[in-house]
């Protein structure tokens, strides 16, 4: 009837009016995004990208579908001229990634892409997302690149396994900027204080005495700089933003305060545990819960502390990783049977991940339709790499930005006219996230005669 008003107008304002009343209260986070998606503004909807970043290698083999035969090269990259494109529909996955089965129609499997500029005897350390050389922080790495384009109360969440259950933190793998490496938090207990403290017992009252310091500070700082000259206070005015900008920080984790608190993972003994299975699993549940509650949209997992820390597993008898890279083997299996009880620990607590995610409704679908999750070694395709071929595993599409899943893609071989390297896939995830990427990474100086860095068309949506 034209006297009675368009439902869509009516949920529209009702949620304008509780967003503006909101403020800051618990909800605010929630109705501002239900406000956008009640005006039809896509943006309304929080993408987010997880990196899982494993040592020692993941061989070609590995992500190798069935039905399809990894001719490998002398140099251990692809052979062909031209992209190989297999649909994954009539193909199980191979024993590494067989976790990830339900996920199957999500999963993009890439083989071809090289990464000889981080070429390492081990690791490639910073290197393997920054696409530069192993030796050194040269600049920023892809998941800083993209917690800047996805931002979030907590920009860029760390977490991971050291070489060892006890290692605490460590700064192997991410970089903010040259010079700048990011810390990797290895303690769950350290993660959990970091992420959930303002809603954990006796770590609220420290939230709140930091929050009450904060906020002095800024008001101090601001005091002090009116009574000096101008000459001066420029710098004092810049120490009173970076206290308003913690500020401000604290005070949006107080705003989430329930849903913080109802998302808290509880952990048990794994907060506290050194047993390295134990911690990789908690930290993938102090992750997932991090997302789910919206304090973050990029998460970095990872597995080994780079160069030739690998890690340890000696409840599963595999005392030290590195010996597994040189044809050592757990419990009586073969080398590869070994290789692949380590990879399916991290595939499994993936497909966790992936299933909690899409336990949560958001938009017309789940958390895990608007969800990137990068799976790949630090060493590339092996334990001593040789990085002609460096194999990835994508899951989801970024809601829709990337092009569906469900494919297996090998690229042209290292140094014919359409070969691309990891650089090419890293500014692909830029574009796809919403940030304008002409380029990522360093180029090989052996493919000089190729455009290297730029987006993969085979991958955008």
């Amino acid at each position: 009837s034209p006297l009675q008003p368009n439902p869509d107008w009516v949920r529209r304002d009702v949620l304008k009016g509780l967003s503006l009343g909101a403020g800051a209260t618990l909800l605010a986070p929630l109705i501002q995004q239900a406000v956008a998606l009640a005006e039809g503004k896509s943006d309304g909807i929080h993408r987010r990208v997880v990196f899982v970043l494993q040592s020692n290698g993941l061989r070609p083999s590995f992500i190798t579908p069935s039905g399809h035969v990894w001719k490998e090269s002398r140099e251990g990259g692809t052979t062909g001229g031209e992209l190989v494109e297999l649909s994954l529909r009539d193909r199980a996955l191979p024993a590494a990634l067989e976790p990830l089965t339900p996920l199957k129609d999500r999963i993009t499997l890439l083989q071809g892409l090289s990464g000889r500029i981080a070429y390492s005897d081990h690791s490639a350390n910073h290197g393997a997302l920054g696409c530069y050389s192993a030796r050194g922080v040269h600049g920023q790495t892809i998941d800083s690149a993209l917690a800047a384009a996805l931002p979030a109360v907590f920009p860029h969440v760390l977490l991971g396994l050291g070489a060892n259950g006890s290692e605490a933190i460590n700064y192997a793998h991410s970089a903010l900027a040259a010079n700048k490496p990011l810390p990797t938090i290895c303690s769950p207990s350290l993660a959990f204080r970091s992420l959930f403290g303002s809603v954990d017992g006796g770590g609220k009252a420290e939230f709140d005495r930091q929050t009450n310091l904060l906020d002095f500070l800024a008001d101090d700082v601001k005091r002090s700089a009116a009574a000096l000259p101008a000459s001066e206070r420029g710098k004092l005015e810049s120490y009173a933003e970076a206290f308003e900008s913690l500020y401000a920080r604290q005070r949006e984790i107080a705003d989430l305060q329930g849903i913080i608190r109802r998302h808290a993972p509880d952990l048990g003994e794994k907060r506290t545990t050194t047993t390295s299975s134990l911690v990789l699993e908690a930290q993938f549940e102090i992750a997932t819960a991090a997302l789910i509650a919206g304090l973050t949209n990029v998460v970095t997992l990872t597995s080994g502390s780079g160069h030739q820390r690998f890690g340890q597993y000696p409840e599963l008898g595999a005392a030290d990783l590195h010996n597994l890279g040189h044809g050592g083997s757990i419990a009586g299996k073969t080398n590869e049977e070994s290789f692949i009880v380590i990879h399916q620990i991290h595939t499994r607590l993936i497909a966790e991940m992936a299933q909690k995610l899409s336990n949560i409704p958001e938009g017309n679908g789940s958390m895990l339709d608007n969800t990137l999750i990068v799976f790949m070694s630090d060493s590339g395709d092996g334990h001593h790499p040789r990085l002609y071929s460096w194999p990835i595993v994508l899951i989801g599409d970024l809601g829709g930005r990337l092009k569906r899943g469900g494919r297996y893609l090998e690229f042209p071989a290292y140094g014919q006219n359409k070969h691309a390297t990891i650089g090419s896939l890293y500014a692909t995830l830029l574009q796809a996230a919403g940030q304008s990427c002409d380029k990522f990474g360093h180029d090989d100086i052996k493919l000089l005669d190729i455009r290297q860095g730029e987006p993969l068309q085979d991958l955008l949506a």
